[in-house]
């Protein structure tokens, strides 16, 4: 078990230490479960009336915390205590799962396939030919990659994530259990004899360096060029990114969201769960789009949209606003 004191601790975040214990930190916890011994954080002024009813031990916390700690307990401050517990949850964190041997001997690798140093594929894995595997990059159990994919130093793909042929990966990425990168963009069109007919996607994708594919997540291949998404983007679960888009740097897309076809995204746009992007739109540069939103047109670089169909959010509300007070008889 690992065991650490409250100064330890400190000194890892550089925060200012108030208040001390004698008790040693083991784990960290959310604050209504801590128990004595565990370390946990308040990163609002509003739950600190919290705090009196946790057994934590340990809280970091926001500079602007007003009340005391208590008897043996402490609180280490810093700026940004929400960034801080980062780091406290890397120290605390297990080592990943274990291999007996670089390459399972149950794992197919064609011969054509280029492996730098310290890959390690899994059981079950395949990689087909023309794949180039750069040093350290790590294949966990049943993983797909087909011909002709480039994969970047240190990168991780966690059991039965797919990659497409002629996709490439950037280093340091992650791509969790059974994303799927590069499979066929969805393009059919009526056809008097066929009924519908399939629109060949001869393109691939791209990911940038750092990128993270949360689980059960897909992003398409291009028509034709390339789905690309750039350095930092960070894809959470079930997340669909259609054919041709393409993502700025540090882009987010939390759960259930989607974009189709042919979206753009600037730099920083942060777009909430639920949300569905329509084909051909372009949001600008640190826009935010909120959760379950349906964005039917170009987003401003900046803006904050907010309904469906989103509108700026001080639109959005007024209009629910207007709308509440309707139902209650008070227009």
């Amino acid at each position: 078990m690992k065991s650490y004191s409250a100064r330890h601790i400190c000194e890892l975040l550089k925060g200012e230490l108030v208040g001390d214990t004698t008790v040693a930190i083991t784990a960290p916890e959310q604050i209504e479960r801590a128990k004595e011994g565990q370390v946990t954080f308040i990163g609002n002024k509003k739950y600190e009336k919290l705090w009196a009813g946790s057994k934590a031990s340990v809280a970091v916390v926001n500079n602007d915390i007003a009340i005391p700690p208590g008897e043996n307990r402490a609180f280490i401050k810093v700026s940004n205590a929400d960034l801080a517990m980062s780091q406290v949850l890397e120290l605390f964190a297990g080592d990943p799962p274990v291999f007996d041997e670089d390459i399972h001997p149950n794992a197919t690798v064609h011969p054509t396939a280029t492996l730098g140093a310290g890959v390690r594929i899994g059981a079950g894995c395949y990689v087909g030919p023309g794949v180039q595997l750069g040093d350290g990059v790590t294949l966990y159990a049943n993983v797909t990659v087909l011909d002709n994919c480039t994969i970047g130093k240190f990168t991780t793909l966690w059991p039965g994530a797919v990659v497409r042929e002629n996709c490439h990966i950037g280093a340091g990425c992650i791509l969790h259990p059974n994303a799927t990168i590069g499979a066929d963009g969805f393009g059919f069109r009526p056809c008097p004899e066929r009924g519908l007919a399939k629109i060949p996607q001869i393109g691939n994708v791209i990911l940038g360096n750092a990128v993270e594919i949360g689980a059960n997540s897909c992003v398409d291949r291009g028509k034709f060029s390339s789905t690309i998404l750039g350095d930092g983007c960070k894809i959470d679960n079930l997340v669909q990114i259609g054919h041709n888009s393409v993502l700025g740097r540090f882009c987010i897309m939390a759960g259930a969201s989607g974009l189709a076809g042919s979206v753009t995204l600037g730099d920083g746009v942060i777009i909430g769960g639920s949300a569905s992007i329509k084909d051909h739109s372009t949001i600008g540069a640190g826009a935010v789009i909120g959760a379950g939103s349906g964005v039917t047109g170009d987003v401003p670089a900046g803006k904050t949209y907010l309904g469906y169909p989103a509108l700026e959010a001080r639109t959005t509300l007024k209009q629910w606003a207007t709308l509440k007070r309707l139902t209650e008889g008070k227009v």
